[in-house]
């Protein structure tokens, strides 16, 4: 199998399984006869207070731009020094790139940073994996406080969640994933033994990937760094309630249904999905009916509307941010 089919076939499964959940959700906005449920969202969205979602929108672009200071503080100790624009461009590139292929906006930022800057790939790559070490801390520290104030309501959610399998056969699948990975990384150590040119090529990388992890422990200011990883969270939170506050179904619920929402939206957002396109659409409107009695069909409404609020700020700010990197570095082809 060719990888190009590969990839397709992969992307096709994920594409498929957003969709089916998108669907599933939608089923559960029940509208008046007559009433098209995209009438629905339309009037959702026009009874929201478009002062509040502004809010959201200037509060998002605050927490990437200190997300790209962080980035540009790691790659400092491995002595290269990137201009805040060009980490900020290949973020949001990295964003944009996300929504279509998940997880690979963290390769995709690297390599735009490259064209914008010369940093090495491998060591701005060893950066990205340093930050979301952090940033899995964050959220783990995050979702236990909200598990602490709302423990009561959150765990009886989890209850009402269906898992077809048992405990044991979880654990037996995972075992044989494990012992599948060890197995296919002996086997591509061997053939890169047999192999020199690939092997020095693997090894060069490996060397700046791990150049670029140790640089948390080269920082010259690590109280800075730690302040930078509380406030980009901390922005991520206010977000989630200015959205709240927007809706009138929604507006009335108070912080600790903005700790609900973060813990569970934060977890459907770790799947392997677009965006956590899908995930987010089906685990959101479910705690929001449990937890707080909220109207299926409202829960839904608002769900959809916030998900894609935000990516719609997504797409905006990495179409620009690509169109200003090609523009940059035609720029720079021409000067050389």
């Amino acid at each position: 199998m060719s990888p190009r089919l590969k990839a397709f076939i992969q992307y096709s499964i994920i594409v498929g399984v957003t969709v089916l959940l998108i669907w599933f959700s939608l089923r559960g906005l029940v509208v008046a006869d007559g009433e098209n449920k995209l009438e629905y969202l339309k009037h959702t969205w026009n009874a929201a207070h478009k002062g509040w979602l502004l809010a959201m929108a200037v509060i998002a672009m605050m927490s990437h731009v200190v997300r790209a200071e962080r980035w540009r503080m790691l790659m400092k100790p491995a002595g290269y020094h990137p201009k805040f624009s060009n980490s900020f461009l290949s973020l949001m590139v990295g964003y944009l790139v996300n929504l279509i292929i998940p997880r690979g906006g963290e390769v995709s930022r690297c390599y735009n940073l490259f064209k914008l800057d010369k940093t090495p790939v491998e060591i701005s790559f060893g950066t990205v994996v340093v930050e979301r070490i952090i940033d899995m801390i964050c959220l783990l520290v995050l979702i236990a406080i909200c598990f602490f104030v709302e423990a009561d309501k959150l765990l009886a959610f989890i209850d009402t969640l269906s898992f077809s399998s048992s405990n044991s056969s979880k654990y037996l699948i995972l075992l044989f994933i494990g012992i599948g990975g060890i197995l296919f990384l002996m086997l591509i150590w061997w053939i890169l033994k047999k192999n020199k040119t690939w092997y020095e090529r693997v090894m060069k990388f490996w060397k700046g990937f791990k150049e670029g992890l140790l640089t948390i422990f080269q920082l010259k200011n690590n109280g800075l760094f730690i302040f930078y990883s509380l406030l980009i969270w901390l922005l991520y939170f206010v977000m989630s309630y200015t959205v709240l506050m927007a809706f009138p179904s929604t507006s009335a619920l108070g912080v600790h249904a903005v700790l609900s929402l973060f813990a569970i939206g934060s977890i459907a957002m770790a799947a392997p999905l677009p965006g956590g396109t899908g995930a987010y659409h089906v685990l959101v409107p479910q705690g929001l009916v449990f937890l707080y009695s909220l109207p299926l069909s409202d829960a839904v409404a608002f769900t959809f509307i916030f998900h894609g609020w935000q990516t719609f700020i997504m797409i905006v700010a990495g179409a620009l941010s690509l169109l200003i990197t090609s523009f940059r570095v035609k720029k720079n082809l021409k000067v050389d």
